[in-house]
């Protein structure tokens, strides 16, 4: 039997498993917890009413954080000659178009955000195996295919992220890090709440979120009580 540390112990005395908190509340029950020695990642976590096997019923989205995630993002380009000075002055990492395919394919995965321009997605495919299970693959839906790739490069390093939900109905993202002060997580958390809310799909009948709770990387979840986020 695996025994919970002493710290993890502290934090469930903090926390009422049986109430559902409101999410000023929950952010500022989170921020009394004992603290690890690394700044851990504030999640917020859907349960959706969708059938994750009905491709029309998938919700993914893009919504950019006020406060952005705490994350400095490594951002790759794809992009041919013409562009990639574009790219660089909006701040990307990584810049290039046959020879960065070529480290793709030679197993080189150190970014976080892929972009890429149209013209790209074709020579693109030949590392879609790699990319895609990773969740690198740029897309139409995800935003990450343009041809104005300075804008995207801006935005994703501003604070804009992609939330899709996953086989089990869920969707877990980083908000920000417990160091933030409570109000930019408060933010953060309704910002992405409404981009949850405004992506329900039509197909769908009955309940669209079943549940929600925030937690952080080390800590335990909180139920939020999904009355007052619809009346807030």
């Amino acid at each position: 039997m695996v025994k919970s540390s002493k710290r993890y112990r502290e934090c469930l005395k903090l926390v009422d498993r049986d109430k559902a908190y409101i999410l000023e509340e929950a952010i500022s029950v989170l921020r009394e917890v004992p603290r690890t020695r690394f700044d851990e990642t504030v999640e917020l976590s859907f349960k959706l009413g969708i059938d994750p096997k009905k491709s029309d019923q998938m919700v993914r989205g893009t919504v950019s954080l006020p406060h952005g995630t705490g994350k400095s993002l490594r951002v790759a380009v794809f992009c041919k000659s013409e562009q990639a000075g574009l790219a660089e002055e909006a701040g990307a990492d990584f810049v290039g178009s046959d020879e960065l395919i070529r480290k793709v394919q030679s197993g080189w995965l150190e970014f976080d955000v892929a972009i890429a321009t149209p013209e790209m997605m074709r020579e693109l495919s030949k590392v879609g195996r790699i990319l895609g299970p990773r969740g690198l693959m740029p897309s139409p839906k995800s935003g990450t295919v343009s041809q104005d790739v300075a804008r995207v490069v801006g935005e994703v390093k501003k604070g804009k992220i992609e939330f899709k939900s996953d086989k089990q109905a869920g969707i877990h993202v980083g908000i920000g890090k417990i160091s933030f002060e409570e109000n930019a997580l408060y933010e953060n958390a309704h910002s992405l709440i409404n981009a949850v809310i405004s992506h329900k799909p039509a197909q769908l009948k009955g309940r669209y979120i079943r549940s929600m709770a925030v937690s952080t990387t080390m800590g335990p979840g909180i139920k939020l009580d999904l009355a007052s986020l619809k009346k807030s």
